[in-house]
């Protein structure tokens, strides 16, 4: 896996995968940035909530789970100093679907976070990450 970054100007940079998929990246304005794209620091909440969403609808499709949307928030804390590294990380799962079943969303959950996600593992080094889920059934 590869990834390339690229510096634009001021604060700003183009972050480019090895898919060749871009991303502008920016800082606050008080760091001489624009606004004109996301923090990489958000890059990595995104990333870890992307690759635990991934995971758990995976692992409820498996599990024949009548799925039908899955919504992951992410919040994160940070330190105060200096490195402003993610302390505490709460994740919360939106599962909408047809009778899906709790004990197949908190073990999908489980799995996603204690064996799959390799973001979650290696934030994990650092941070206290919370979880929870709410189901949001369909007819």
């Amino acid at each position: 896996m590869k990834a390339r970054v690229k510096w634009v100007e001021d604060v700003m940079f183009l972050g480019e995968s090895g898919t060749g998929h871009t991303v502008v990246m920016d800082g606050p304005e008080e760091a001489g940035g624009h606004g004109t794209g996301m923090r990489p620091m958000e890059l990595l909440l995104l990333g870890m909530g992307g690759c635990t969403a991934f995971d758990v609808v995976e692992i409820l499709k498996k599990s024949r789970q009548d799925v039908r949307d899955c919504v992951v928030e992410v919040d994160g804390e940070r330190s105060e100093e200096v490195p402003k590294v993610y302390t505490n990380i709460h994740v919360h799962y939106k599962i909408t679907g047809k009778d899906v079943k709790p004990n197949f969303v908190e073990r999908a959950i489980k799995m996603s976070t204690e064996k799959y996600c390799s973001a979650t593992l290696m934030l994990a080094k650092t941070a206290t990450i919370t979880h929870d889920y709410e189901i949001i059934d369909v007819d």
